[in-house]
């Protein structure tokens, strides 16, 4: 396939994906997604649309509750937790999932914190990896796991070339559903490791000199424990960035 940003609606589910501060390879999953759900027009559609309404009400066990937006949200429970989430009634209007806006925020939201299956963007994508096929189970099993993530590995080099995930400053956000205003968030990236990893170099300059007259067991001893320190020290320092980046001082 050829990207093409003016396709549809995919602009809209890209800043999308800004607003909800997605990584860039998370971003090309949800774009890949849309993409094959609905059916390349990456337009909200219903399911089975090239079929009557009739049809569906007839065919379809779950109705009216059937696939309906960008990522085909299903069954009743899925509409009431998606409502709920984003505060827009899809109960009295099941067709408001058909409105741009709210699927977009459906499918990437819903994708994110793992409203359809259980399984969420971060079980399978993050800084360290993409693992495109296992994703698939964020929305549907395995089924046509390896088509879409080819698509997704194409997006995500499109976006590359667009600059997503390339701030040099750290982007506003507005995903407040209480109206307060917007905060600053911490640009995505691999910062703290590359710091993490500075510390450990520059503590094993400093000690060279002592390391070399002990013994095997004490260096190693040591080099664990400063391991451990580390370890801990990020995991704590990633806690607190967490709770800054979402308003708890």
């Amino acid at each position: 396939m050829k990207v093409d940003f003016e396709l549809g609606h995919t602009n809209l589910i890209v800043t999308a994906c800004m607003r909800y501060r997605l990584l860039r390879n998370q971003a090309a999953y949800v774009l890949a997604t849309a993409y094959w759900e609905t059916a390349h027009t990456m337009e909200p559609v219903k399911e089975a649309f090239w079929l009557s309404e009739d049809w569906r009400k007839e065919n379809l066990r779950y109705y009216p509750w059937y696939g309906r937006g960008f990522v085909q949200l299903t069954w009743e429970r899925n509409y009431h937790k998606a409502g709920a989430e984003l505060s827009v009634d899809l109960i009295t209007d099941a067709d408001k999932v058909m409105e741009p806006e709210i699927s977009a925020d459906i499918l990437v939201v819903g994708s994110r914190d793992g409203w359809f299956t259980g399984k969420k963007l971060s079980d399978y994508i993050t800084l360290q990896k993409s693992n495109y096929r296992g994703a698939r189970r964020i929305i549907n099993g395995t089924d046509k796991a390896a088509a879409i993530a080819e698509i997704a590995r194409e997006y995500e080099e499109a976006l590359l070339a667009e600059g997503y995930g390339l701030e040099v400053s750290p982007p506003v956000v507005d995903d407040r559903r209480d109206g307060s205003p917007p905060r600053e968030n911490a640009a995505q990236s691999k910062t703290l490791l590359a710091q993490v990893v500075q510390w450990v170099g520059a503590g094993g300059a400093v000690s060279a000199a002592w390391f070399g007259g002990q013994s095997d067991m004490v260096q190693v001893a040591v080099i664990a424990g400063v391991v451990a320190i580390v370890v801990a020290g990020v995991v704590v320092f990633r806690e607190r960035l967490r709770k800054w980046a979402d308003g708890d001082r």
